[in-house]
C-alpha cells in the first residue's frame, strides 16, 4: 500500500468542509476520543474547562454511546465516544471563501502568562504518515492543565499560511468565525515574518490554530486512559451539540 502523508488527508477533508460561520450551517470535520463510559462525566468536565481557557477550536460536541455508530466511527460496548471539531474546519471555511491556505505543520506552543510565545516542537504534513497532534499528545509533552491552572504551559497548535494579499479577507473571516464562538485562533503573524519562531514563506501570512485535541490532552493529563483519532470525518454541524462544551 502507497503511504499517504497528512498533508494528502488533510487536502482530502478540506474539500468536503462546507461550514459557513455566518448561517452556522455546512459540513464541518471532526476529531474523536474514546473513553470507558465511567469516565465519561469526568472527561466531559475536563472538556468544558479547556473550552472555557480557549484552548479549544469550537463549542460543537457529540456523545456516542457505546454500540453505536455514526459517520464511520463505531464504539465498542463499554466505552463512549467524544467528538470534536477539528482545527482543519478552519482551513476549510478559508478555502470555501476563496482563501488559498497552505496547512504547514503541527506542534507544541510555549505559553507564558497568558501569552504564546513560540513553538517548541513541530512535525510538518507533507512529512510525516501521522497526525503530529497525536503523536505529541501520546509523548506527554503538553501542559494544558496547567496553562489553565496558571496561565503558564504548553498546548498544541497547528500552522497555515495565506497569501498576503489575502489579508483584509482573512481578517474578515475570522471575524465571522469568533462571532460564531470559534475560540480556536491563536495567533495571526505578519507579512513576511515568521510565527512564533516559525517561518512563513516569503508573500505569505501565518495563522496558528489552537489544536482541536487539547481537550483529550487535558483528560490525559488528569489520568484518564484515553484513545484519539484527530481528523477522524465529516459531520454536519447541525448533529453536533453547541451547547455540551459551554453548558
Amino acid at each position: 500500500m502507497k503511504l499517504k502523508f497528512m498533508s494528502s488527508r488533510i487536502g482530502e477533508l478540506i474539500c468536503g468542509i462546507t461550514f459557513d460561520p455566518r448561517t452556522s450551517e455546512g459540513t464541518i470535520a471532526f476529531n474523536t476520543a474514546v473513553v470507558a463510559e465511567r469516565d465519561l462525566e469526568r472527561a466531559l468536565s475536563t472538556c468544558k474547562l479547556v473550552y472555557a481557557a480557549g484552548l479549544n477550536v469550537g463549542p460543537y460536541a457529540r456523545i456516542i454511546e457505546g454500540g453505536e455508530s455514526f459517520n464511520g466511527v463505531s464504539i465498542q460496548k463499554g466505552f463512549s465516544g467524544i467528538l470534536t471539531i477539528c482545527s482543519i474546519t478552519i482551513d476549510g471555511v478559508l478555502l470555501k471563501a476563496g482563501i488559498p491556505v497552505q496547512p504547514l505543520c503541527g506542534g507544541i506552543v510555549q505559553v507564558t502568562e497568558k501569552m504564546p510565545v513560540r513553538f517548541t516542537d513541530i512535525l510538518r504534513y507533507d512529512s510525516t504518515t501521522l497526525d503530529p497532534l497525536d503523536v505529541f499528545m501520546s509523548q506527554e509533552l503538553t501542559s494544558v492543565l496547567e496553562m489553565i491552572n496558571t496561565g503558564s504551559g504548553k498546548v498544541l497548535a497547528s500552522v497555515r499560511e495565506v497569501p498576503m494579499a489575502a489579508r483584509t479577507q482573512l481578517e474578515n473571516l475570522l471575524s465571522d468565525l469568533m462571532d460564531a464562538e470559534f475560540k480556536g485562533i491563536l495567533e495571526v503573524g505578519e507579512p513576511n515574518s515568521d510565527l512564533l519562531e516559525m517561518p512563513v514563506n516569503r508573500g505569505h501570512i501565518g495563522v496558528a490554530i489552537i489544536g482541536g485535541i487539547n481537550s483529550m490532552a487535558a483528560v490525559k493529563e488528569s489520568g484518564i486512559e484515553i484513545q484519539t483519532s484527530a481528523m477522524s470525518g465529516l459531520a454536519d454541524i447541525r448533529d453536533m451539540d453547541c451547547n455540551l462544551l459551554s453548558s
